[in-house]
Parts: structure tokens; sequence; C-alpha cells
């Protein structure tokens, strides 16, 4: 067991676990921020994408060792406070979501992007997009969303 000092979604948190221990495991599992969820486990489907000094990471595979305290870790709880990031608020207009299961990686794969690039292309957003999979194929609704967060106007239901 070691200690580390994270600091995740703007508050400062002291965990006692295992080296070597993978961080989707204590976002989920000793913090009890739940949003991040575990997906494949090998970094290939997006589901546990967080951001770490607001890049897109995969936590499924990144050990808490390998975070340093300095490092700003946000989970999709820290995106907004009340849920009231424009991307969260486009997922709900856009009615993004079936299963909901790649949700939250979606939304902080495409936070990232929209805080680089705010008004992206649909080749950008597409390209950027391409390591989050989406089991039940929302991919349509995905990039209306992202669109409509970014202030782009899009026909909401059509080509769903």
């Amino acid at each position: 067991m070691a200690t580390y000092q994270l600091h995740i979604n703007g508050a400062k948190k002291s965990i006692d676990v295992a080296e070597g221990t993978s961080l989707l495991w204590v976002l989920r599992e000793h913090l009890g921020l739940t949003g991040t969820k575990y997906g494949c486990g090998i970094a290939q489907c997006g589901a546990c994408t967080i951001h770490v000094n607001g890049n897109p990471m995969k936590a499924c595979v990144m050990p808490v060792d390998g975070v340093s305290s300095g490092q700003k870790i946000t989970t999709i709880e820290g995106l907004d406070d009340l849920g009231n990031h424009p991307l969260q608020q486009a997922w709900i207009d856009v009615q993004v979501p079936q299963c909901g299961y790649c949700q939250s990686g979606q939304i902080m794969q495409a936070a990232a992007l929209l805080a680089n690039n705010p008004s992206p292309s649909r080749d950008e957003i597409v390209t950027h997009m391409n390591g989050n999979l989406c089991r039940c194929g929302t991919y349509m609704r995905i990039l209306k969303a992202i669109q409509k967060a970014a202030g782009k106007e899009v026909a909401v239901n059509e080509g769903d």
C-alpha cells in the first residue's frame, strides 16, 4: 500500500491503495466517482475517458502512481457542478443516449476537443472522437450534439 495525493475535480484527495492500481478503480471504488465507466480494460473503447491537465486519457490503463500530485484530474462529475456543461445540455437536447454506458467517456472526449477547438469541423469531430465506441451506434446523434455545443445549427432529428 502507498498513499497518493490526487487533485480531482478541484479537490485534493489522499488515497491509500496498492501501487499500480488503475486510476479507474481508484475513482470508482475508492472515491465513489462512478460516472467514469469500465468498458474494455485495454483503452480501446473510451468509456473510461477522463481529463488529466485537460487532456483526454483512458483511466483503465493509467496506474494511480502514473499521476503526480500536481496534475489535475477531471471526471464527468467535475465537468460542471450542476451538469450544465454545454455538451451535457446538447446531449439532452439531441437525445443522444440509448443505454448511456459510453456517454461520460464520449462527453469527456468531446469536451477536450471543444476546449482546444471551440468550432471544429465535422471531420475534426469525427477524427477526434474516433477512439470512443458506442455499443448502440448513436454516432450521428453524438456528432450533432457536439456540433450543437459548438454553436453550429443542426437538424436534431434528421438522419439519426
